[in-house]
């Protein structure tokens, strides 16, 4: 796909196999151009995604590599001191630039990371997952978990580029894709019924119009961003499936169970607050199971055992939307559309989960 370029808050989005000549652009900048790069990566993208760029890109050829063990259960603060103290050891400056390459995980961590080190310093994302460049690593929010709970800590700081090089996609396993995609359908639920039609016709291993996807998704979640940059109400349509969806991922952290990706957890989310969108704001049952049933067509079942319930209301207690007492969640009362701020009560919630669990 040729470059498209879309412009975010403060930076840009570059997408496509022909970005690099923008790029080399970008790093030339008078700005930038004598900086000191320094490059974080995982044991994948080292191996799969680094050589690429080092071929590429001159001026990552001398840099220093940081490389952090991939995992959601290294997104905490342990691994953030280490890698501030590397900072320090590198005598990075506060005209540094964090080069990130990697999921969401690293990029969520990396730019907590940039944004903290020295009171910030710039960073630039090259995601290479497919939830990586549809979501994670543009619109400014990073940060850590704490004590198994999601995205506790954290701020909000802008990247200065986005690259978005979508034939990264060919280095992921089926499981890691499909974890991404999870954030597709969201999209497609929440802001537009005629992208969903689009998916639900076809099954997630026939797809071959990923470039399209990645742009229409990026498309989607920025058009969001830009109108509300911090989260206070139009953001919040980019919560429906994310509730339940993070409290599904910390049980799976608590169990010690890595069969769980982000994606998964959200596909179940995304059933659950379906069926809270049809009891409360009068979605049909017809959706309700149109939409069940292709994300089990789609994703795997994860089986929810009888004191994981109890466990999932404790959890959402602690989730960062709430207000108050009141756990709030993004409904959705017909396709394409998306209510915020729904509040609902712990029968509620109980009886969606029983809907789940009900499916197996």
């Amino acid at each position: 796909m040729p470059i498209r370029i879309l412009r975010a808050e403060t930076y840009p989005i570059l997408i496509g196999e022909d970005i690099f000549d923008e790029i080399q652009v970008h790093l030339r900048e008078p700005e930038r151009k004598d900086s000191k790069f320094i490059l974080m990566v995982d044991e994948n993208t080292r191996n799969l995604c680094l050589p690429l760029l080092l071929e590429k890109l001159e001026q990552f050829r001398e840099c220093t590599v940081i490389e952090i063990p991939s995992g959601e259960d290294r997104k905490n603060i342990q691994t953030c001191v280490e890698i501030w103290q590397n900072l320090i050891d590198l005598k990075a400056d506060k005209d540094s630039v964090l080069v990130n390459i990697g999921g969401g995980v690293l990029t969520d961590i990396a730019g907590f990371i940039a944004a903290t080190y020295k009171r910030g310093i710039r960073y630039i994302n090259f995601p290479t997952t497919l939830v990586g460049q549809i979501d994670a690593a543009f619109g400014g929010k990073v940060g850590v978990n704490l004590s198994d709970l999601k995205n506790q800590i954290g701020v909000f700081a802008n990247p200065d580029a986005v690259c978005i090089y979508t034939p990264f996609l060919k280095t992921l396993s089926a499981r890691d894709k499909l974890s991404g995609f999870a954030e597709v359908v969201k999209y497609a639920l929440i802001m537009d019924q005629h992208f969903w039609k689009l998916l639900r016709n076809v099954n997630f291993v026939q797809i071959k119009f990923w470039d399209d996807i990645i742009y229409r998704s990026v498309e989607i979640k920025n058009r969001i961003v830009k109108n509300d940059p911090l989260d206070k109400r139009l953001r919040k349509r980019l919560n429906f499936g994310h509730t339940l969806g993070h409290a599904f991922e910390t049980i799976a952290l608590q169990r010690k169970d890595k069969s769980m990706t982000h994606g998964s957890g959200v596909a179940m989310g995304i059933i659950c607050e379906t069926f809270l969108s049809c009891k409360m704001k009068g979605l049909s049952w017809e959706i309700l199971e149109e939409i069940a049933s292709y994300i089990l067509q789609n994703f795997p079942y994860y089986t929810l055992e009888d004191d994981d319930v109890d466990k999932i209301l404790e959890i959402l207690v602690h989730d960062k939307k709430n207000s108050g007492d009141q756990i709030n969640f993004t409904l959705i009362p017909s396709l394409g559309h998306a209510l915020i701020d729904q509040y609902c009560e712990p029968e509620d919630i109980l009886s969606c989960l029983q809907f789940y669990r009900e499916l197996d």
